[in-house]
């Protein structure tokens, strides 16, 4: 029987790399999996709790395809008090995680042949998705000269071979953890807005950042056509309760509310529900509690650069990854993961997941578990790599 074309996309290598720590672990082996991008607390006390009285007296039905009015309201809220902005709830869509929302965004503002830009490396799903749905992804190479981060002379460039259509940012980005700052999203928004280009800010991390400096949010711009993916998996370590948003400009809600009826009818009802609890004292107590910990680990592993011997490491400024040039090893990032695992027990993702063509020099490093296990991921590391 024939398969569509479009199911022809490269597998997210990091989910094999899992399965084998996963397999290790279970054979007995003691195992550091610092591959996966997900917070080793998981959900707070306060959602788990709130969840726990749903599952017992409340109404788990479907909610209205944009989400539940009440957690679209306490995202709204959300905005007011973070950035000091006005979002109108009807603006909102609740997803099921920011994947839900990257397919509803691209599928709503994309279609067939359209040329959509976004930094290399980055997050696979975004080119996954949109070859997928057929649309020709615009790589744009961004390194240590760019903070890995895509420049407007970058878009000046790819839009004089070809019309742009859409432009995915990043901040803080995987898997790099570097962040766009205010002038440079600005910068970025108005060139968009000049040139007709759907702007998609990527914006899930937005919280897990370690610098002075306030975060930008492309929800500035959506009376200019930006839409805002975010999700309730990484600042509040929701990652299995599939719950996610977009902030939608004017043109795009009718049609993401026509496709999410279609496509899931609504998100899971007991992780909207509970989700309203994120929101509470308690739950951004926790979500705060959760990034002092990341930043400990960070430090560590700033504080260790100089014996893990890494070159061109990304500036980890938010997020939770150190993603670093392996290549001095003599090994690919690919060959360098797996022996890693094999020989010393740790479990890392190879560049090549983000990056086709400069990934087999770089890997990536979750530093979301606690520091106690990252200090001993470390430790492993730098013992093995002295071996080779």
């Amino acid at each position: 029987m024939k398969v569509a074309a479009r199911a022809h996309v490269p597998p997210f290598a990091v989910m094999e790399i899992i399965a084998a720590a996963n397999a290790r672990r279970a054979a007995g082996e003691h195992v550091l999996n610092l591959c996966a991008g997900e917070p080793s607390t998981g959900a707070s006390d306060v959602v788990r709790q709130r969840a726990v009285e749903l599952l017992t007296s409340g109404d788990l039905g479907y909610t209205e395809a944009l989400g539940a009015p009440g957690l679209r309201a306490a995202i709204a809220a959300h905005y007011a008090g973070w950035y000091g902005l006005d979002v109108d709830p009807a603006r909102i869509a609740v997803t099921t995680g920011s994947s839900g929302g990257f397919m509803l965004t691209f599928l709503a503002a994309f279609d067939v042949g359209d040329r959509v830009a976004l930094a290399r490396p980055g997050y696979p799903a975004y080119t996954n998705i949109l070859a997928a749905l057929g649309c020709e992804v615009v790589e744009l190479a961004c390194g240590p000269e760019s903070r890995f981060q895509p420049t407007v002379a970058m878009l000046e460039a790819a839009h004089a071979r070809a019309p742009l259509t859409g432009l995915v940012v990043a901040s803080p980005a995987n898997p790099t953890g570097t962040m766009i700052d205010a002038a440079e999203l600005e910068a970025l928004a108005a060139w968009c807005g000049e040139h007709g280009v759907r702007l998609v800010s990527d914006e899930i991390y937005h919280g897990i950042t370690y610098t002075s400096a306030q975060v930008a949010t492309a929800a500035r711009y959506l009376d200019a056509g930006a839409v805002v993916v975010n999700s309730f998996s990484k600042y509040w370590a929701m990652t299995g309760w599939r719950l996610g948003w977009l902030l939608l400009p004017d043109d795009l809600v009718g049609p993401v509310d026509a496709l999410a009826g279609n496509v899931a009818l609504c998100p899971p009802a007991l992780a909207q529900h509970a989700g309203v609890a994120a929101f509470s004292a308690a739950g951004m107590a926790a979500a705060r509690e959760n990034v002092e910990r990341y930043a400990e680990s960070r430090a560590l592993l700033l504080a260790r650069l100089p014996e893990l011997g890494w070159t061109h490491v990304a500036p980890a400024d938010g997020a939770f990854y150190l993603y670093g040039d392996v290549s001095a090893s003599g090994l690919d990032s690919v060959t360098w993961c797996a022996r890693l695992l094999d020989e010393a027990g740790v479990a890392l993702t190879p560049g090549t997941d983000f990056d086709p063509v400069d990934g087999h020099r770089y890997v990536r490093l979750s530093f979301a578990s606690s520091p106690a296990v990252v200090a001993e991921a470390v430790d492993r590391i730098v013992a093995w790599q002295r071996g080779l």
